[in-house]
Order: C-alpha cells, then structure tokens, then sequence
C-alpha cells in the first residue's frame, strides 16, 4: 500500500509526485503525522489558499502550504544532528520558564526537532532532525528500536535485583520491561549499569530502578538505534555521517 497517487489519464499531470497531506507535514519537521492530522481537522492548514481537508493530497514540490498562515518548506533538505545533551537542558524548541533547550545548543538555520525525549537532569545522545518519518520510527514503540542508557547507582547491585529488572517492573503507567540489564562495574560505593531499552516512556528507566530500591544518582545515554555517543563531548553536537 502507498500515498502516492495513480498516475492515470484522469489523474495528475505527469510530473507530479502526490502525497498525504499530513505525511508531507511530517516530513517537513512540522509535527507528527497524528497532530499534522489535528492541525489539519482544526482548519489551520491551507493548499495554495484553500482549507485543507484530512485526506487531501498535494505535490511536495509544487503545492503552497501553509500553517497558520506561515508557508512550510514541503521538500526540505534532509538534516540529521547528534548532540551530547547535557544536565540541565530542556528537550524542547521553546521553554516559557526560559531554561535553555537543546535547540540552543544546536543553532543551526533549519527548524529541527529532537527524536524522542531526554529528561532535564538526564545527559547523553540526542537525535534531532526536520525528517518526521525517521522521527516516526525511531520512537514509535512497534518498531523496538533499542536505546542503552548507564546509570551510576550505590553498589553493591545484588544479582536478586538484576533478575527483578529483567523479569519485568510493573510501573504506575504499565510494565517497563529492559531489552537487557548488566553490571558494567562496581567500585567502592557506586556502580554502573548498562540498561537496553525499546521504548521511552518518560523517566522510565528512573522510576524502573527506584521500583527495586536501585536510586539513579546520575544518567546517560549512550547509544540509540545504533547510533554511538563516542567521544563527543558534552554540550557538543555533530552531523550524523552517512553511514549512521
């Protein structure tokens, strides 16, 4: 099954490339496929001046798009950024208490938004892109896409609580339930532990520790759907390569 239209002798002009609205929305970093679908229903969306409607087609090309009256890049270059967020730093693109966001660490001239979410006192990799679709897959849940966190806690970490964490933690919002969870090392007080994640509810893999009296003194993440932090340093951000 695809978006892209027939191409017949009734249909589109040669040439043309059509597409659901609300997955060119996407595409273009202006919000998620569902809540293009609402700004859509909400009258707020128009092509080449006329309200659009859920289900309406358009050529990303060729068609005037606009939200709120603002025009949309509907085909924009494609851009891929990896950051070392650190401690401190809110995962949004405005916050109206005026903490810092990850957006003002990475200043770049196209609008990105970050894939998923990194709590503010939580550090490690952040993805961020104008490229809704991979957005899309890299943090819907059916999709399983891992995410490796270390977590520094008191030592010793008995090997009962290891295989509570691994058998599944019922949470207030539904069982949390690790891809993996190992003992990195121990050394005196603290330890590091390495938790492989597939999905990322919010502070989850915190509250999944506290629930087996495991207290997160510090948290990163380190890698996400293959996709290494490395040596990068805090408060830094690159392009992915082309590989990654």
């Amino acid at each position: 099954m695809t978006d892209e239209a027939p191409q017949d002798q009734d249909g589109p002009q040669a040439g043309q490339r059509l597409e659901r609205l609300q997955k060119v929305m996407a595409a273009a970093g202006i919000a998620s496929r569902r809540a293009s679908e609402v700004l859509i229903l909400e009258g707020r969306v128009t092509v080449d001046g006329e309200v659009a409607e859920l289900g309406s087609k358009v050529d990303p090309s060729r068609s005037e798009i606009r939200v709120d009256g603002e025009r949309i890049n509907a085909d924009p270059d494609r851009v891929y950024v990896m950051l070392n967020k650190p401690q401190g730093v809110v995962t949004t693109a405005d916050d109206p208490e005026g903490r810092p966001t990850v957006l003002d660490l990475v200043n770049l001239p196209q609008r990105l938004f970050p894939v998923g979410r990194l709590d503010m006192d939580t550090e490690g990799l952040l993805l961020l892109t104008n490229d809704g679709e991979l957005a899309h897959a890299l943090t819907h849940p059916s999709f399983e896409v891992p995410r490796v966190y270390v977590a520094l806690v008191p030592a010793p970490v008995s090997k009962r609580r290891i295989v509570e964490l691994r058998g599944g933690v019922e949470l207030e919002d539904g069982m949390a339930r690790p891809v993996s969870v190992r003992v990195l090392e121990e050394e005196g007080n603290h330890a590091l532990l390495e938790v492989v994640m597939a999905e990322g509810r919010k502070r989850e893999v915190r509250r999944m520790l506290g629930a087996v009296d495991l207290r997160v003194e510090r948290l990163a993440r380190v890698a996400y759907g293959g996709v290494e932090l490395g040596e990068l340093r805090q408060g830094n951000w690159r392009f992915l390569t082309q590989r990654e």
